[in-house]
């Protein structure tokens, strides 16, 4: 019976802790998604982003105090401008989606709404994590050896 326990905790964590990429495993998969040159920015940007947005963990979760707004999945996106989390004032929901999609280890829902993100004015610089640690830097550690 305690084993059995162990073991349901052990599968519960691993679901909520969902599906972290390896570096270049997300390098090819988001090339495959054409995000390499989409709207000008490089792929060893993107995974620039989704390095320090989530640690390449499509689970991830950041709550906002200031904007009451939540950031979710492997790129950060805001349930303020671009998806619905139902709890989250005054939201836009640009992207036309569940903010839970984003949590999904199949990241096309991801990709789509971050394709849509940065074809917004900001573009890329919408991601606070791309101007403090990818701006004017060299990223191409991000897909190094990664044959892409």
């Amino acid at each position: 019976m305690k084993t059995l326990l162990i073991l349901e905790l052990l599968l519960l964590s691993i679901t909520v802790q969902g599906k972290v990429f390896e570096r270049c495993e997300l390098a090819r998969t988001l090339k495959r998604f054409g995000m390499d040159g989409y709207k000008g920015v490089s792929l060893a940007n993107w995974m620039c982003v989704a390095k320090w947005e989530s640690d390449y963990n499509t689970r991830a979760t950041n709550y906002n105090p200031d904007s009451q707004s939540t950031d979710y999945g492997i790129f950060q996106i805001n349930s303020l401008y671009w998806c619905d989390d139902g709890k989250t004032p005054h939201a836009e929901n640009a992207c036309h989606i569940s903010c839970s999609v984003l949590l999904q280890d199949d990241i096309t829902q991801a990709v789509k709404c971050a394709k849509r993100v940065v074809s917004d004015p900001k573009g890329i610089e919408a991601w606070v994590a791309w101007n403090t640690h990818c701006r004017n830097k060299d990223v191409s550690q991000y897909t190094r050896n990664c044959g892409v």
